[in-house]
C-alpha cells in the first residue's frame, strides 16, 4: 500500500450522509469514522454524527470509498451504502441534551466482502481525543480544521470532502456556559452537521507557555460541530442546530455568523458501556 500523509488518512476519515423523510424531502450531513476498544483485543468501528441529522428519516446513504487488492484507495470508485429504517439503526447518546449518536457498521463490511467489494476508510481513535494534559498546553486561542460536506459540496468523482480552517472562539479547555462543548469561528453551512473539528499541527507548535516545539505533530479530535448562533433580519440571535436541508433558492431571514458549537470529543466514550453491551460477545474488528 501506497503511504498516505496525514492530511490525506484525514480526507478518507469521513463520510457523506444522505437522507429522506418518510414524505420525500432530502437532506445531507457529515459523519466520521471512529474506532473503540471494547476489550484487549476487541475494536468496533463505529459512525459519528449528530441525533438530528438520523432522527426521523426513512432511508439514508453513507458512502465508502473502495480499495484494491494491494490495499490503495480506488478515488473514482466508491460504494453507496442504502439503509433503510435509517433512524432505528444509530445508538443514540444516553443524556438526550448530547446530540450525538453512533453507527457500528461491521455489518456493512462484511456485507461489502460478501460481495467482493473492499472498503477503505480512515479511523479516528481513542487516542486522538486530548486528555488532560494535552489540554493543559492548549492556548485559548488554537487552528482547528474542519472536515466535512458544507452545503453538500463534495468532490463526487473522487468522493472526497471539503477541508475548512478556523480558531477556536473559546477555550477548548474550559467547559462553554457548564457544558461539554466550545465554540469555533469558522464558516459552519448546512451539511456541516457532524463534522470533526481537528487540531492540525504537523511541522511542529508553540504551547501557551512559549515553548516552541519544532518538528513535533500534534493531531487531535477536539470535538464534533452540531450547531450555530444565526442572526435574524430583526437582529435577533438564535442557537440553532446546523441546518442540513438542501433545497432550491429561497428566501432566508437568518444569517450564519460564521460560528460553530462544538461537542467535546470526550463524550464520544459515553458510548463505550453501551457498545460494550452489545457487541462484545460478537465478532469485530481485531
Amino acid at each position: 500500500m501506497n503511504a498516505l500523509s496525514i492530511a490525506e488518512q484525514l480526507s478518507f476519515s469521513t463520510t457523506r450522509i444522505e437522507t429522506s423523510d418518510p414524505n420525500g424531502n432530502g437532506y445531507s450531513g457529515t459523519g466520521f469514522f471512529f474506532r473503540s476498544k471494547l476489550d484487549e483485543d476487541k475494536y468496533l468501528d463505529m459512525i459519528v454524527t449528530n441525533k438530528h441529522v438520523v432522527k426521523g428519516m426513512s432511508t439514508g446513504s453513507i458512502r465508502f470509498t473502495t480499495k484494491d487488492k494491494d490495499g490503495n484507495p480506488l478515488y473514482q470508485k466508491h460504494q453507496p451504502i442504502i439503509i433503510n429504517d435509517f433512524e432505528k439503526n444509530w445508538i443514540f447518546h444516553p443524556n438526550s441534551e448530547i446530540d450525538l449518536c453512533v453507527l457500528p457498521f461491521s455489518f456493512i463490511v462484511n456485507n461489502a466482502n460478501a460481495k467482493g467489494i473492499q472498503l477503505f476508510y480512515k479511523t479516528f481513535d481513542e487516542t486522538l481525543i486530548p486528555d488532560t494534559e494535552s489540554l493543559n498546553e492548549l492556548d485559548s486561542v488554537e487552528d482547528i480544521l474542519m472536515i466535512g460536506y458544507p452545503n453538500g459540496l463534495w468532490d463526487s468523482q473522487n468522493n472526497m470532502p471539503l477541508f475548512r480552517k478556523g480558531i477556536t472562539a473559546t477555550d477548548a479547555k474550559l467547559d462553554y456556559n457548564g457544558k461539554k462543548e466550545f465554540i469555533i469561528d469558522a464558516a459552519c453551512f448546512p451539511g456541516s452537521s457532524g463534522s470533526p473539528v481537528i487540531l492540525y499541527d504537523i511541522w511542529g507548535y508553540r504551547d501557551k507557555f512559549g515553548t516552541l516545539n519544532i518538528g513535533k505533530q500534534r493531531v487531535l479530535l477536539l470535538g464534533i460541530l452540531y450547531a450555530g448562533p444565526q442572526a435574524s433580519i430583526t437582529g435577533d440571535i438564535q442557537i440553532v442546530t446546523v441546518p442540513n436541508l438542501q433545497q432550491k433558492a429561497m428566501a432566508i431571514s437568518n444569517i450564519p455568523n460564521n460560528l460553530g458549537f462544538v461537542i467535546k470529543s470526550e463524550l464520544i466514550r459515553d458510548f463505550i458501556p453501551i457498545l460494550k453491551q452489545q457487541f462484545l460477545n460478537t465478532e469485530l474488528q481485531h
